[in-house]
């Protein structure tokens, strides 16, 4: 019985949205059942620009896309249709791709379906046209979606798409041990009755947590899967299965609040502003000039007043200044003196020599870019050199500190199943990129690199005679005098790469803002400078450099299946005025408008070979995309091909086609911030026998996760680049992979040529963690010196 099967949906990219497209021919409303037509105040000989504003699956005028989805009427076949009408349809499948039909059911499978529930009566509202069936055995029950709302009937968002009456619903358990009653809907405060009944929720991760239905939907429509979650506990995956099954919609969409532009643009602002009362600069207390006395310094406790270095006889910027309030909010509590006396200790310490980082604010302490979150204390990579198992910790009052709370954005990103994918995807490009590096002898290739004039003393080293991809490379740095010698460690040629694919980035040869495509400089072209970028991109993955990070889906599809199978979007026109050209034609609404805009820009069309015969207002769509492949494909043909051949070098253009979504991972998106966890895992812990392992994996533990919360002068960057010379972590990994030692040393030591901590061992965790920040700071203050 057609009425009792479930659609077989494939979910696309998103939930919202109906792209309908013509298909056959015979007027606007061809193919429709003349009775069907005639329900919906429509007939064969209607006119096409006239929008019938009933659904043709329930017969309903209503706009609610919180209830029935977004409404969208396809004028060409003057039709109208509620998203879940069509989702939740017993006898129709999205047969079609994405780009096809109705996101993806197709035109014909949509006119079969009104004929089938045509014949069908709805239980609810005794009107013919119901299409959706209970799937519970031998229930004939059939109804349209607005009614089985109505009626409290249940439809479920996921898999295949079940709906079920009102007497076959599922419904949730309840222990007789619960107490009954009334309490708070977490979301709108309202009371709420404790009782299973359709329009209450209970959680099922927390014990006293209700809902309304109706709280909860808006909720998640707004929220959507990332950021779907309980919100008393956090939980996601419990909740969203729980949810799910009752029949909340919970959409494949980023949030609401994720898609306001500069929603967070408050956030980046820097207070600039001299407060002293005699404000001595000449060009005004607002005037900023960096590395001068006329830079403005904020107060170290609450960073919401600020003076020139030269208004307050401040000699350097690295001087800690506190402003009148926050002076005498100290001073009131006895601690202005003390925090004098250890400031002055400080100094005495570091014997005068400017510090590298600024002394983190009570108030607002300093966020490492790693998002703050707990993480297990017992790294799988901790190992006892005796037994080889995992090594147990004691608790200590530094890993047991309140941490700063979570902000939801930031803490549902990291757990985003995107963001999981993505760690997925880079493991396994970490893998094929050391598959690739077994092509590299020992057989060593010297590069002279002059930092200041990156481009060109890379392309000097590159074009020279013996250079092969398949040798070691060797950097020396030409003009610092601390790298005078050849420095052979993985450290140089992390620091060489990064330099390399910065300056590409930023380059003539790309356009865009983040996500870039090739640009059209036939100087460039002239000098096959596109050939030599892609051939640095190569050896940079396999030699262990960091990824370049920046290349549009658009760029990466041409690469990987080819242009010819890849259709660009406006998002690729890096060009403004070609971006407002084809803006001009696609949100034309009228012909003559389109005509107008088309007479306007003749001469671009005519020469980019886009000219077509404009008969009605659909053939814009045509031309638009003709437009969008002349710039962004066919223009930069030679280009493109030219960097294609670059990338074969080591075979990695082979490989990207073979593991596309491996390698989209690295070059389509940047490196996930590095967290307490992430650093944990990195580092494989060796320890002598005479060393309290345990204690001393604990002291290692609790200061990562100090800096992560801010309570550190010092970044999870700072440390990673302390021990291997990098900032981050590069796609193939370490070599040799990052160790700790813990020896019975004064100072941690950073050895850069084995990737090795070694860390001293200390009585108490005040005291290793004032040796790690005295050291890490000061050793990178004088490197970048």
């Amino acid at each position: 019985r057609w009425a009792g099967q479930a659609p077989r949906f494939r979910q696309g990219g998103g939930c919202w949205g109906l792209n309908f497209l013509s298909v056959g021919a015979g007027g606007p409303a061809a193919g429709w059942p003349s009775g069907q037509l005639e329900e919906l105040g429509m007939s064969k000989n209607s006119n096409s620009d006239i929008q019938s504003p009933f659904c043709v699956l329930c017969g309903r005028p209503d706009d609610c896309p919180e209830k029935y989805g977004e409404k969208r009427t396809y004028v060409a076949y003057n039709l109208t249709v509620h998203y879940y009408c069509l989702l939740m349809s017993s006898g129709i499948w999205q047969r079609g791709e994405e780009g096809e039909g109705v996101d993806g059911f197709l035109i014909a499978d949509i006119r079969k379906e009104v004929n089938r529930a045509a014949k069908l009566k709805c239980n609810i509202c005794k009107k013919k046209g119901a299409s959706i069936g209970c799937v519970a055995p031998k229930c004939k029950r059939s109804y349209h979606f607005p009614c089985g709302i109505q009626k409290e009937c249940l439809f479920q968002f996921m898999e295949d798409f079940r709906s079920y009456c009102w007497e076959h619903k599922p419904v949730q358990k309840f222990s007789d041990k619960e107490s009954r009653g009334t309490s708070q809907c977490i979301i709108c405060m309202d009371l709420v009755e404790q009782l299973p009944v359709y329009t209450v929720l209970k959680s099922p991760c927390c014990k006293n947590a209700w809902f309304h239905r109706e709280c909860l939907q808006y909720q998640a429509l707004s929220a959507g899967i990332f950021f779907f979650r309980c919100s008393v506990c956090n939980n996601k995956d419990k909740f969203q299965k729980e949810m799910l099954r009752m029949g909340i919609h919970i959409p494949e969409k980023d949030a609401s609040w994720e898609l306001e532009e500069n929603a967070y643009q408050d956030l980046l602002q820097c207070y600039q502003h001299c407060d002293i009362k005699r404000c001595l600069c000449k060009k005004g207390r607002d005037y900023n000039e960096p590395d001068s006395k006329w830079e403005i310094k904020r107060c170290q406790y609450c960073g919401s007043r600020g003076t020139h270095l030269a208004c307050s006889a401040m000699k350097s910027w690295e001087q800690n200044w506190e402003c009148m309030e926050c002076t005498s909010i100290l001073a009131k509590s006895g601690n202005y003196s003390k925090q004098k006396k250890r400031s002055l200790a400080t100094s005495e310490k570091t014997d005068g020599t400017t510090c590298l980082l600024e002394e983190p604010s009570p108030k607002c302490p300093r966020q490492s870019p790693g998002s703050p979150r707990n993480f297990l204390l017992q790294s799988p990579k901790i190992m006892c050199q005796n037994n080889m198992s995992p090594c147990s910790h004691r608790e200590h009052p530094a890993s047991t500190r309140v941490m700063m709370s979570l902000s939801p954005l930031m803490s549902n990103r990291n757990c985003s199943l995107r963001k999981k994918h993505l760690r997925k995807k880079r493991r396994e490009v970490s893998n094929i990129l050391k598959e690739l590096k077994l092509q590299v002898n020992t057989k060593t290739t010297r590069l002279n690199i002059n930092a200041e004039n990156i481009w060109n003393s890379a392309l000097k080293g590159f074009r020279q005679r013996n250079f092969n991809p398949t040798n070691t490379i060797e950097i020396k740095f030409t003009n610092c005098k601390n790298r005078s010698k050849i420095d052979t460690s993985a450290a140089s040629k992390h620091h060489f790469f990064q330099l390399l694919m910065l300056h590409l980035q930023n380059s003539s040869l790309f356009e865009g803002s983040s996500a870039k495509n090739l640009s059209l400089d036939f100087q460039a072209v002239k000098e096959n400078l596109y050939f030599e970028a892609g051939k640095m991109i190569a050896v940079s993955l396999v030699h262990g450099g960091p990824s370049p990070s920046f290349f549009s889906k658009t760029l990466f599809d041409c690469l990987v299946y080819g242009p010819e199978n890849v259709k660009p979007a406006l998002e690729d026109v890096a060009d403004v005025d070609v971006a407002r050209t084809i803006k001009m034609i696609k949100y034309a609404n009228s012909l003559s408008s389109l005509q107008s805009a088309i007479h306007d820009c003749y001469e671009f069309l005519a020469a980019a070979g886009c000219l077509r015969p404009i008969t009605s207002l659909c053939d814009k769509n045509m031309l638009v995309n003709d437009i969008l492949i002349h710039h962004v494909i066919k223009r930069i043909i030679s280009p493109l091909e030219s960097f294609r051949q670059g990338l074969k070098t080591l075979g990695v253009l082979e490989k990207m086609q073979t593991h596309p979504d491996a390698f989209s991972s690295i070059l389509c998106h940047k490196p996930e911030r590095l967290s307490a966890e992430t650093i944990c895992d990195l580092f494989t812990i060796h320890s002598s026998s005479d060393v309290n392992k345990v204690e001393g994996a604990d002291f290692w533990i609790g200061y990562l996760q100090d800096v992560e919360s801010g309570e550190s002068v010092v970044t999870l960057e700072d440390i990673l680049l302390f021990v291997t010379g990098s900032i981050s972590i590069p796609p193939i990994g370490f070599d040799p992979e990052p160790t700790i030692k813990f020896l019975h040393i004064r100072y941690p030591v950073g050895n850069r040529l084995l990737n090795c901590l070694e860390l001293p061992i200390t009585g108490t965790y005040d005291q290793f963690k004032n040796k790690m920040e005295f050291t890490i700071r000061n050793t990178l203050r004088v490197e970048r010196e």
